[in-house]
């Protein structure tokens, strides 16, 4: 008998450059420690008394989460990368901020969005995700009908989903897959709502790289 197919992968290569020996140290004694547990996630059990839980979807080098992090202490920040580069670049910015109210897993969001109770999340952040930009790997990109849904049901209502692209296809891609459900609600009153980077924004390297072909976008959606 056949079995049934996981997800289809929404990232590419999961590692570059042999890291260097405080980067593997990292991997190896503090990663552990900040690991999301598999299994149904109850997420005060991992930071009790946080008043928000977030999640970074493909958090790259980690200095954005880091940020976010580092600016609500009192927040309990997920974060899923399957790029072990990125994770252990993740740590050291964790490790160098002294951050406790973050928590990682090397691999695909998706288990640990599935893992998590309704309602249990009040912000998620996809910036800067793999476009996909072949017509045949459109597949591929994380922002689908399904992906949606998950979100919606681990968002709380007045939760905010941000996503920021430099593509252009996939920013439209994006639009029309969220405005064609009744979950979410897209904040833009004027372009400038899109085109200038949120007050709460981390510019991070990656996007200092301009690998798009548009300028930054910042969606933001709101859960009704």
């Amino acid at each position: 008998m056949q079995q049934p197919h996981g997800p289809l992968r929404s990232f590419g290569r999961i590692k570059s450059r042999v890291l260097k020996p405080n980067a593997a140290a990292r991997m190896d004694g503090l990663l552990p420690q900040l690991t999301i547990p598999d299994g149904p996630l109850d997420p005060q059990a991992l930071m009790p008394g946080a008043t928000e839980v977030w999640l970074e979807i493909g958090f790259g080098g980690g200095e954005h989460l880091a940020a976010q992090a580092a600016k609500r202490p009192d927040v309990l920040v997920l974060g899923a990368e399957p790029f072990i580069n990125g994770v252990a670049s993740a740590l050291g910015h964790i490790e160098a901020a002294g951050l406790s109210n973050v928590r990682l897993r090397q691999d695909d969001a998706r288990p640990i969005i599935d893992a998590l109770p309704d309602a249990s999340l009040s912000r998620i952040f996809l910036m800067f995700p793999d476009p996909w930009q072949k017509a045949r790997h459109h597949k591929r990109r994380i922002v689908q009908p399904e992906t949606l849904a998950a979100f919606a049901r681990v968002l709380k209502p007045g939760g905010r989903f941000r996503f920021a692209s430099d593509w252009a296809d996939y920013v439209d891609w994006t639009l029309e897959r969220v405005t064609a459900t009744p979950d979410f609600r897209w904040t833009a009153d004027r372009a400038d709502d899109w085109r200038i980077p949120p007050a709460d924004h981390v510019t991070t390297r990656y996007e200092e790289k301009k690998l798009g072909d548009i300028a930054p976008v910042f969606l933001d959606f709101e859960r009704v």
